[in-house]
């Protein structure tokens, strides 16, 4: 007779303790301490698939560079790497209705087009519902095939049988193996379900989508370990309430993580935005302090967004710094340099930044542009609307160079801006620069880069 063991599993980071307690020993998180009952499993009950068991020569394995299925949607093939490796296992999150199971089904499709056998496994919706939604899509075909489970045995049997190339699961919260007795959705679940998957993937040689949930704060739900088995994590980003979509990596063994891609929600599903800067800057407002174009990378993707900054008095005596889109510590930092630096008195303001599109920004070379959007706003000046800025700003208020600048300026050239404020480094010849499409403006410093802002 096999003896149930009980204990309380927190659900943010996975610990596992005898006794209950307010407050998690390892995470510090309060209330997530749940208990569950684990029932130990005898040598060989669990048939998960095995790998290789002997040791072998690192240089007596053959150099196999096997080939990418590319999906034939652009963006979705940029953020992870170049197209889908044969037994990866990839965890796409993002937040409810933003659209994660859309995008996976119109992926699935252009694979399936391909010839490549797919394996739509749906635990939250019917059979019916996944039906509709491929036709509004239009995204059926013969090699396609649907099955709504959540029993992760009869999945693994079924995988066994039809032999796909790619499975996608939608979605991980609601699967279940037989042999744990907790609930579906709670962490010894979600990370024994992921490690089955991730060993039948890598023993069979297909490759694996996992749609996962995120938090309140804005993770995946589930414990760590979750992402650290996969091979690679997207994030759905975007506003429910707006049409625009951004696909980032945060994970990737197989490519860069720097990547970021661009989708349009439509009635027949997610479109691509092959040009990200016309869309981000179509609302601009002209003669309206504040506004400042940056040109921005995301790993090898140059495009412009607009950084809009608002100064004002503060009424209750207590300051509020808030960014939208931007690091908050970062803007504190290029706050105090426009204090101490250029003796501006912004000590009993209140400084509010935004980033057009629900773009987040972590590209140093937008330093310049943010202190100049602060300080346009504060003093009710306006940024010449043909000028585009970009630098990095230290703690002495040098701007210093940034990478890349024959591809940000190229990209500002095609949406016809005709000046560019950029450091004075990046002008020594290192760079190639197209200086007859543009005019460029070197500057050293942020007073003198504020000159040119109060003279124009």
């Amino acid at each position: 007779m096999v003896k149930t063991k009980t204990v309380f599993v927190c659900q943010s980071c996975g610990t596992q303790t005898p006794r209950w307690a307010g407050k998690c020993p390892n995470c510090a998180s309060w209330n997530s301490l749940v208990e569950e009952n684990i029932v130990p499993l005898a040598p060989g009950q669990r048939q998960t698939e095995l790998m290789d068991r002997k040791p072998v020569r690192l240089k007596d394995v053959p150099s196999e560079e096997k080939a990418r299925s590319m999906t034939g949607i652009a963006e979705f093939d940029r953020v992870i790497g170049g197209g889908i490796v044969s037994g990866s296992v990839t965890l796409v999150g993002g937040d409810p209705g933003i659209g994660k199971s859309t995008l996976m089904l119109q992926v699935v499709c252009q694979l399936s087009r391909q010839g490549l056998r797919v394996l739509y496994v749906s635990g939250e919706e019917s059979v019916q519902q996944t039906k509709m939604r491929s036709d509004r899509l239009q995204a059926d075909h013969e090699n396609l095939f649907i099955l709504n489970q959540v029993d992760l045995f009869v999945i693994r049997e079924e995988i066994k049988q039809l032999n796909p190339d790619v499975v996608v699961i939608d979605s991980i919260q609601v699967l279940y193996l037989p042999d744990i007795s907790s609930s579906p959705g709670s962490v010894s679940q979600v990370r024994e379900c992921s490690s089955v998957l991730t060993h039948l993937a890598k023993s069979r040689g297909f490759s694996v989508f996992i749609i996962g949930h995120v938090t309140k704060e804005g993770l995946l739900a589930g414990p760590r370990v979750l992402e650290h088995i996969v091979d690679t994590v997207l994030y759905f980003e975007g506003e429910r309430y707006t049409s625009y979509r951004i696909l980032r990596g945060h994970k990737n063994r197989f490519g860069s993580t720097n990547e970021m891609g661009v989708f349009e929600m439509t009635s027949q599903g997610l479109q691509e935005v092959s040009n990200p800067s016309e869309i981000f800057l179509l609302e601009r407002p002209q003669n309206a302090s504040g506004s400042v174009v940056v040109p921005i990378l995301e790993g090898t993707r140059p495009f412009l967004v607009e950084i809009q900054g608002l100064v004002s008095r503060s009424t209750f005596g207590i300051i509020r710094q808030k960014a939208q889109g931007f690091d908050a510590n970062r803007l504190a930092l290029l706050v105090a340099v426009l204090e101490k630096r250029l003796e501006l008195n912004l000590q009993d303001k209140d400084i509010f930044l935004n980033v057009v599109g629900g773009v987040k920004i972590m590209d140093p070379a937008a330093d310049l542009g943010v202190v100049l959007a602060v300080a346009s706003a504060f003093l009710d000046r306006t940024v010449p609307y043909d000028t585009v800025i970009l630098g990095e700003v230290g703690l002495s208020s040098e701007v210093r160079s940034v990478s890349q600048i024959a591809l940000r300026l190229n990209e500002a050239a095609k949406l016809g801006f005709q000046r560019c404020l950029i450091p004075k480094n990046n002008m020594n010849g290192r760079h190639v620069i197209a200086k007859d499409a543009i005019e460029i403006i070197p500057v050293d410093s942020v007073r003198e880069a504020l000159e040119w802002v109060k003279d124009n």
